[in-house]
């Protein structure tokens, strides 16, 4: 029987799950702050080591997190390096300092107290490395690394130096994530036994086309010698990374590693085996999968749980991307995005109607009833199960609450604890780089410790 709750509202619950993640974070409209005194002895001093689009889309969020002064950026674009300095000027109104090349900044700055790194997937490790070894905190964004060793260097390398890595799984500190896991599924243990997870990114064709195309203006072109040095054969390997062999693990990385990390999150283990199928069904020339499938058998307590998980890049069919936990008694189907979230009581469980009553559900709308069936098809049907929306009220952008978490553990030396620190993170991807290797070869792959080990 599930023991009930104490009372609290949806607010008080959102407020106290939110502060348990360190960052202090309040509900909302995001907060447009000025940036912090340099001069003052509470200011992070931060390096942003590359500024394309996904780190301008941390540097979006991280402009509404108080008490942080940028002081450089680095980026081997001279476009995204003049177009980032620039956004921070704006900011800030104090220019940092730019430059093309890691090494440069880390032997020319000083007093640099965290690097925030979104660059290319095969950089991340050699980057993340250089900088804790510098003696700077990391926050990078996920994948790891495109190779599984990389991935091994980054803890590696934050364990022997003591500092913070934090890598942007960010959904473990987003507060819808973190209700359903600490106060449904484990507090309540409202599915009952979990037996099945289902997770997929659909991407559209058009959404999934290669960048690039069109005549570029020659203030957007880097020189082939600096694609060079840096591991790009030409400008389309440089603005379309995530398609080739060498540089990234492909769509199970780059997109199913945010939701296959929600299945090891969520059931506290990691897959004993996975299953896998791809191919290049539309995109022939592409080095990577355009399609992939997998399945991933786990043990756990409460016994054996099956996982599959779909990225596709050529439909969008089946609403997009979100994960669902499939239980005896409920289903949770949960994303991002507030509305493509929901909550499915079994018929025949245990009410929720106090849940309701205080704020943690509400009730969607029943559907239309079913034309009668058959009677030889009635027989086999299930009761429809009663659908409830899970709590909303969550407006920051997404990365936002992962980077308060981040820079609130570097404010307090540690003693705020990281939601997705590298050795977890490490734990939760590990499997993931064996995906395209059973799909290449058909056949599954059954996981020895050393296979996922640091």
């Amino acid at each position: 029987m599930n023991q009930p709750l104490p009372f609290i509202n949806r607010r008080d619950f959102l407020s106290k799950t939110i502060a348990g993640t360190g960052a202090g974070l309040v509900l909302g409209a995001p907060n447009i702050l000025r940036a912090a005194d340099p001069g003052s002895a509470d200011t992070i001093h931060v390096a942003l080591v590359g500024f394309g689009k996904q780190g301008e889309v941390l540097f979006n969020c991280l402009r509404n997190i108080p008490g942080l002064h940028f002081q450089a950026v680095c980026d081997i674009s001279a476009f995204n390096l003049k177009w980032g300095m620039g956004q921070v000027r704006a900011f800030q109104r104090s220019s940092p300092k730019g430059y093309a090349d890691i090494d440069d900044m880390l032997a020319t700055e000083k007093g640099l107290d965290a690097v925030v790194v979104a660059t290319p997937d095969f950089w991340h490790s050699p980057h993340t490395v250089k900088c804790l070894e510098a003696g700077l905190n990391v926050y990078c964004e996920k994948m790891m690394s495109n190779t599984i060793d990389g991935a091994r260097a980054m803890v590696k390398a934050m364990e022997k130096t003591g500092k913070l890595c934090q890598i942007g799984h960010q959904r473990r500190s987003n507060p819808r994530y973190r209700f359903v896991l600490d106060h449904l599924i484990n507090g309540q243990k409202i599915c009952g036994q979990i037996v099945n997870i289902n997770g997929q990114w659909n991407r559209s064709l058009g959404s999934s086309q290669d960048i690039g195309g069109e005549k570029l203006h020659a203030s957007t072109i880097v020189p082939d010698d600096v694609l060079n040095k840096y591991g790009f054969k030409d400008m389309h390997q440089f603005r379309n990374w995530r398609l080739y062999l060498d540089l990234s693990g492909g769509p199970i990385s780059d997109l199913g590693a945010h939701q296959i990390d929600i299945f090891n999150w969520f059931l506290g283990a990691v897959p004993k085996s996975v299953f896998a199928s791809g191919g290049n069904d539309y995109f022939k020339k592409r080095e990577h999968f355009d399609n992939v499938m997998c399945i991933f058998d786990y043990d756990t307590p409460q016994g054996g749980v099956r996982a599959f998980y779909q990225v596709l890049t050529t439909t969008s069919a089946g609403g997009g991307f979100w994960e669902s936990f499939m239980g005896t008694e409920a289903t949770i189907k949960i994303s991002e995005i507030a509305s493509s979230s929901a909550i499915y009581r079994e018929d025949g469980a245990p009410p929720w109607d106090k849940l309701v009553e205080r704020g943690f559900l509400k009730r969607k709308p029943a559907p239309p009833k079913p034309p009668p069936s058959a009677d030889s098809v009635k027989s086999y049907e299930s009761a429809p199960p009663e659908g409830f929306d899970l709590p909303g009220g969550f407006n920051k952008p997404a990365h936002q609450p992962h980077l308060e978490n981040f820079f609130a553990a570097v404010r307090s030396n540690g003693s705020v604890k990281l939601n997705c620190d590298a050795r977890h993170a490490f734990l939760s991807e590990a499997p993931i780089y064996y995906v395209n290797p059973s799909a290449l070869t058909h056949q599954p792959i059954v996981f020895t410790t050393e296979q996922l080990s640091v």
